[in-house]
């Protein structure tokens, strides 16, 4: 609004100049035409800056009292009908479906570090089927080495070889002394053969990647035709 003003003053003040100037530059005279369309000039002026003072001042009411109104109704919107929020008590650290025995395990703090795992424990019969299922799943990372997608190998063949080592443990512990003997070598071998490829697919070499491949699939054949 102030702003406004001002132009309007500096165009008054311009406006009464340029009449002025009129009529004392030259003969020294300003005929009464020119004297009417500056007063005319000015008077146009000054309406129009009445005019937009009047309507920004309108506007700026009107904003404030639609502020107001939609502060008021979404406070009378929240304070209405209040509901109650009821809280059970809290979930078991471990426990659940079935199936998800053990989803929690790992933030359960009264079992030792050792023992809390992603990973749900299994009879060894049970832990066997898995293995085997992880196995097959391992071998699967062939059509990633044809196409040459080696964070696809590298990323299946680590988290499948996780749950590998997971359930072989749980089998190999249910054998006897002397199978446990035999079945560590190979298990070791196993290992040793992924590890390969997985280092083959981290330098992307097509070459040694089939040949670790190969290696890894005869390796983990001679353990499990020991397992039964």
């Amino acid at each position: 609004m102030a702003s406004v003003l001002g132009s309007t003053q500096a165009v008054l003040e311009g406006s009464l100049h340029l009449t002025n100037s009129s009529r004392f530059a030259g003969t020294g005279r300003c005929s009464k035409k020119q004297y009417t369309t500056g007063r005319q000039l000015a008077i146009n002026v000054r309406a129009q800056a009445q005019a937009d003072s009047s309507n920004t001042s309108r506007r700026s009411v009107l904003g404030l009292v639609a502020t107001t109104l939609a502060s008021g109704s979404f406070v009378q919107a929240v304070l209405a009908d209040p509901k109650s929020i009821k809280l059970g008590a809290p979930p078991p650290p471990s426990g659940g479906l079935p199936g998800t025995l053990n989803s929690d395990e790992a933030r359960d703090l009264d079992l030792p570090l050792s023992d809390r795992f992603f990973i749900q424990p299994l009879p060894p019969v049970e832990a066997l089927v898995r293995a085997k299922e992880s196995k097959a799943d391992i071998l699967k990372v062939k059509s990633f080495i044809e196409k040459k997608a080696w964070p696809y190998v590298q990323n299946d063949l680590r988290l499948k070889a996780g749950y590998l080592r997971f359930d072989l443990r749980t089998v190999i512990a249910a054998k006897t002394k002397d199978e446990k003997k035999m079945l560590k070598e190979l298990e070791s071998t196993v290992y040793t053969k992924l590890d390969e490829l997985d280092y083959a697919a981290r330098m992307k070499s097509s070459t040694d990647a089939v040949a670790s491949y190969a290696a890894s699939k005869s390796a983990l054949d001679d353990l499990f035709a020991k397992l039964g």
